[in-house]
């Protein structure tokens, strides 16, 4: 499975909180591009904090996106969670570094990290991640975690882009690896 982190940033790279400032620039074009990408997942992989607030807030809806959140099997990475509730979920404890590589080796087509910036922090440092896929909303937050924190360096290559009617870009890299 190839591993894409698919976040929502800002222009200065913020990826905290989203739903605090992204929606006016959502319209029904990008939800139907959301539901298209999410129907090539066929696992997502969450980091602790995210997956608890996403098994908070989606078990419970129906919908395209719900159908898919709560169908496609969940990793979270934890070192402290020892039971997990939400539909089709697993924890990865251990060694996180080997679990992802085998979970990447297995077939399918798409293993999905949305938020969780500390595990998409480590799978960047080990080169785990095959695709960055970005949206770009026109603003600039200010202040926050970003995806790419300061000192960091990596050289991406840009594979795909699409720019939207309300000022969102898609973007979407793979590492250029030496």
């Amino acid at each position: 499975m190839k591993l894409r982190v698919s976040e929502i940033i800002s222009l200065d790279g913020v990826m905290e909180a989203p739903d605090q400032w992204v929606f006016p620039y959502m319209d029904q074009e990008i939800g139907q591009e959301v539901i298209s990408a999410l129907l090539e997942t066929d696992a997502m992989l969450f980091g602790r904090k995210t997956y608890q607030e996403m098994a908070t807030a989606w078990p419970d809806r129906t919908g395209d996106m719900a159908d898919i959140f709560n169908r496609v099997p969940k990793y979270v990475v934890s070192t402290t969670l020892t039971e997990v509730t939400w539909n089709n979920s697993h924890i990865i404890a251990g060694n996180i570094v080997e679990e992802i590589a085998k979970l990447k080796a297995q077939p399918g087509r798409i293993l999905l990290v949305n938020g969780s910036v500390e595990l998409v922090r480590l799978l960047a440092q080990r080169h785990l991640i095959d695709e960055y896929a970005l949206s770009v909303a026109p603003l600039v937050v200010g202040k926050g975690k970003r995806i790419f924190p300061e000192g960091d360096h990596m050289q991406l290559q840009l594979v795909d882009s699409h720019a939207y009617k309300t000022g969102m870009l898609r973007l979407s890299y793979e590492p250029i690896r030496k």
